[in-house]
């Protein structure tokens, strides 16, 4: 299985080719789209989407991971191995927090450059190549090379501010494990806990841990967005 998790948005044709890309090199391989909505080039916030999404999927699964603004700039390309879950992407931070938090992690640089590599789609070019390899089960080690640690590496801890927006208007955050009676605030509100939707007033702002383990901020049957004004990298913390 090869999980798609990037930046690129659904409307335009970066998908799509991606996809074309792998089915040429991996046509017996299962695609999933996880996530093409990921903050757009913010590495930092989808590095922390990423490592909570990735949690439920298989031993074995490659996931394809592009959120690069600095594609084509000197920044490497590489694999990582994170719990028996392969990760294939840029080394701008983007699967430090992966890597940071297993168990086990090996990373490898990749070397290899095809004939047509173009300058702002390595999503394509390079990484999608490189994953259908290791999702055929046909490791290219000629084309990469060990190495001890990523080059950035981003606070594997939780990440107190907004991280993504889904199409309700929820807020999902970076923060993880947070006791049931605490008060959250951001964007200038105070957000009571509650287990679900149903257990609060239509329009009443509320946070709960969602099915990834985040802490995300919610309106019953609104937009916390519309109503609070929550926008990516908002600041939230944690209060008795």
């Amino acid at each position: 299985m090869i999980v798609l998790f990037t930046d690129f948005g659904t409307g335009d044709p970066y998908v799509g080719q991606v996809k074309a890309k792998l089915m040429q090199h991996a046509p017996r391989q299962l695609v999933v789209d996880l996530l093409h909505e990921a903050p757009d080039f913010n590495a930092h916030a989808g590095a922390h989407l990423l490592a909570a999404l990735s949690a439920g999927f298989p031993a074995g699964t490659v996931f394809l991971a592009v959120v690069d603004p600095g594609v084509g700039m000197p920044r490497d390309g590489v694999v990582v191995l994170a719990d028996d879950r392969w990760f294939v992407g840029p080394d701008n931070g983007l699967l430090s927090v992966i890597a940071a938090r297993a168990a086990n992690t090996q990373v490898w640089r990749i070397d290899w450059r095809p004939e047509a590599l173009s300058a702002t789609f390595h999503g394509r070019d390079l990484f999608a190549v490189i994953a259908a390899e290791i999702a055929r089960g046909e490791f290219p080690a000629g084309k990469l090379t060990p190495r001890e640690r990523l080059t950035v590496e981003f606070d594997a801890g939780d990440l107190p501010c907004v991280i993504y927006i889904d199409h309700y208007g929820n807020a999902w955050t970076g923060l993880r494990k947070v006791p049931l009676h605490a008060e959250v605030c951001a964007a200038g509100h105070a957000f009571k806990h509650s287990e679900s939707f149903g257990f609060v007033g239509r329009g009443e702002g509320f946070w709960f841990l969602n099915s990834a383990g985040l802490l995300e901020l919610a309106v019953n049957r609104g937009s916390a967005v519309e109503t609070f004004g929550l926008r990516v990298g908002d600041a939230v913390s944690v209060g008795a």
